[in-house]
């Protein structure tokens, strides 16, 4: 009984580690990267308003397809709650599987933004027409390289998984890692904040549209 104390006092040290989610060296290196991306992001849209303000110019209504690919961005993050839901239930199929509609989402979402940004060109919005739109192609823009940013890390959580889980030990040893844990609840974490800001975005550019 007194030699196996302490291993299990070590064991609960190294899971407090991951499990201290507000001090760990990766839960402040996340929050430090979303607050500066809050403030770039803040940054661009006071800007926006100053520019439109001072050279009184027209307003740009957003394609409809921006609303729809709101949705599509709601539902990778609904598949990113159903990934680590499944990870913690030790569900293998179910976790592979909402880590690649999560991926397929995210595709769907960027194709979606490149047609938005064609029906605006349709419409004779190209990024040098005026101050505003430029802005609302490098704000947008932005979005869009922040998403492409967080698929490797979707790619290599579905690579890892696909990888080691083909059998019960190594099953077992997966899903019992709390680094792993860890880094699947950041990643959740980041995929929630590109959806907020996503929604800030589309209804801070059709509120400057109605207000003309």
């Amino acid at each position: 009984m007194s030699q196996t104390s302490p291993d299990k006092d070590n064991k609960k040290d190294f899971n407090s580690e991951y499990d201290s989610f507000a001090f760990h060296p990766y839960n402040v290196l996340l929050t430090l990267v979303l607050f500066g991306i809050t403030a770039l992001f803040l940054a661009f849209t006071i800007a926006f308003i100053y520019t439109r303000v001072q050279n009184q110019l027209p307003p740009i209504r957003l394609p409809d397809i921006f609303i729809f690919n709101t949705v599509v961005l709601l539902a990778s993050s609904a598949t990113m709650v159903w990934a680590r839901r499944s990870y913690k239930a030790d569900k293998t199929g179910n976790y592979q599987l909402a880590l690649a509609a999560t991926i397929l989402l995210s595709l769907l979402f960027m194709g979606l933004q490149l047609i938005g940004w064609g029906q605006l060109f349709a419409n004779q919005v190209y990024i040098h027409t005026d101050n505003s739109a430029g802005y609302l192609y490098v704000i947008s823009g932005l979005h869009f390289a922040h998403v492409i940013a967080g698929l490797p890390f979707l790619a290599v959580f579905l690579w890892t998984a696909r990888k080691r889980m083909k059998e019960p030990v190594s099953v077992l040893v997966y899903f019992s890692d709390p680094e792993k844990r860890l880094k699947l609840r950041l990643l959740t974490v980041y995929w929630h904040f590109l959806d907020a800001l996503w929604i800030y975005l589309v209804v801070f550019f059709y509120i400057n549209y109605l207000v003309r």
